[in-house]
């Protein structure tokens, strides 16, 4: 079962439904801010909380919080419900850092719960770990190569590797490190872009320093905007800035009028900043060697460090869940004030990703029984090896059916012909055309 949870966010005031509160017997959710996971902190949520399972990312179970319900403290519950829905609790639980407190693990592992999740970046034991790379205390071995099926020469995508030696956590879990050569690209190239835009920053900042009509005129104000910039990059540990202060003095008349010789000058004395940044190339060398890892705590010791991997590998695939509520079925704006209503809503929506999923399922269940490697479902009639739903629906959307009523007369039914493609479709999905078109 992999968990996670995203925000639906409210334009609007509902202040009816600032406070959770009950409706015919049952709790209803507050509307209220919290931590946006769409990047707008200027509007009120809820949080949507889903559940998948591993065989096709199936949803099996959702509910609404609060908006202002952190994470941590939404899966003790979850995981209760579902284990009422299967009967048994020792399936695997797989979430994100947010499960990896001391009071979720020791819950899930004391009622014979079996979990996997990921080692904040707060904790003791990541900095201790880092460390030990920094300086070349850790000996990695290959475990898992991802290859490009559809090269030729059968390119590795991925490498990933762990640790030679066991590490525990400080509660006494077993924690897996883990080193990816792809996530070692990626993670170069997001620090290089973060340096490369503070940079871009600090360069504008110090154009408007050195403007005449600067509004920079006290130290402090420039020491907040270097701050800022800074701590939005978060680029603090690689970028050093320093503060330079210089005195202008400008001579002014001390009266109107035109000059002469008798007129009396008057000195101003300005202070005017300026900043200079150096960028520590040592310390990016050193960070660079903790690049591409990644910690996986679990209470499961029956799976070897490969399959623990593959397993949470497959979490990924809630994020394109959340993305087609958001892109395809467009869940926000919710156009509804009562909050009840919007709950029994998003439960509509769980409804019909639950339907989206199952036929994704199906018909990828199907190729492999039938032992076909694609469909040509793209433009062009390229081919597709993982078909979607969504591309599924666009290829029956012309189909239109007509009914022609005439006086005493039996209507006529008028159904647009199918492409061989299409009924290739519905066979793999086990749909008769005769029922299709009825």
């Amino acid at each position: 079962m992999h968990n996670d949870s995203t925000t639906i966010t409210f334009h609007g005031n509902y202040s009816d439904a600032a406070e959770e509160g009950t409706r015919d017997g049952r709790p209803t959710q507050a509307i209220t801010w919290g931590h946006n996971k769409d990047h707008r902190p200027d509007l009120k949520q809820l949080v949507y909380i889903l559940t998948l399972s591993d065989d096709g990312g199936v949803p099996v179970h959702f509910r609404a919080a609060s908006g202002n319900t952190t994470d941590d403290r939404t899966h003790v519950d979850t995981w209760k419900l579902l284990c009422e829905l299967a009967g048994r609790s020792d399936f695997l639980y797989v979430a994100d850092s947010k499960l990896a407190t001391a009071e979720n693990m020791a819950y899930l592992h004391q009622h014979r719960g079996r979990f996997i999740t990921v080692l904040p970046r707060t904790r003791s034991e990541d900095k201790d770990f880092r460390q030990s790379l920094r300086e070349g205390k850790v000996r990695w071995r290959t475990i898992y190569e991802k290859i490009d099926e559809e090269d030729e020469k059968k390119k590795v995508l991925d490498r990933f590797s762990t640790t030679s030696q066991p590490l525990t956590s400080a509660e006494g879990y077993r924690l897996l490190w883990y080193h990816s050569t792809r996530k070692a690209e990626l993670d170069a190239l997001a620090r290089s872009d973060r340096i490369q835009r503070t940079t871009r920053e600090l360069d504008e900042l110090r154009r408007r320093l050195n403007s005449p009509r600067t509004r920079y005129r006290q130290r402090s104000k420039v020491a907040d905007a270097i701050e800022e910039i800074l701590k939005s990059r978060k680029v603090k540990d690689w970028i050093s800035v320093t503060i330079e202060e210089r005195v202008e003095e400008r001579y002014r008349q001390a009266g109107r009028g035109r000059p002469t010789k008798d007129t009396r000058y008057v000195k101003e004395v300005s202070t005017r900043f300026d900043l200079s940044y150096q960028i520590d190339y040592l310390r990016i060398a050193k960070d660079q060697q903790c690049d591409g890892v990644f910690p996986l705590v679990t209470n499961v010791s029956e799976l070897s460090e490969k399959e623990l991997l593959l397993v949470y590998k497959r979490q990924p695939v809630i994020e394109k869940r959340f993305s087609q509520l958001k892109t395809d079925f467009r869940v926000a704006p919710v156009y509804l004030k009562d909050v009840s209503r919007i709950q029994s809503l998003l439960c509509v929506y769980f409804l019909v990703l639950l339907v989206e999923s199952l036929l994704e399922r199906e018909l990828r269940q199907a190729m492999q029984r039938k032992g076909l490697e694609s469909l040509p479902l793209y433009p062009e009639d390229r081919p597709s090896r993982r078909p979607t739903a969504r591309r599924v629906t666009d290829l029956f959307e012309g189909i239109q059916r007509h009914t022609l009523h005439g006086d005493n007369e039996t209507p006529t039914v008028f159904v647009t012909e199918l492409s061989a493609l299409q009924r290739r479709i519905l066979k793999l999905l086990r749909i008769p055309d005769t029922k299709y078109r009825a």
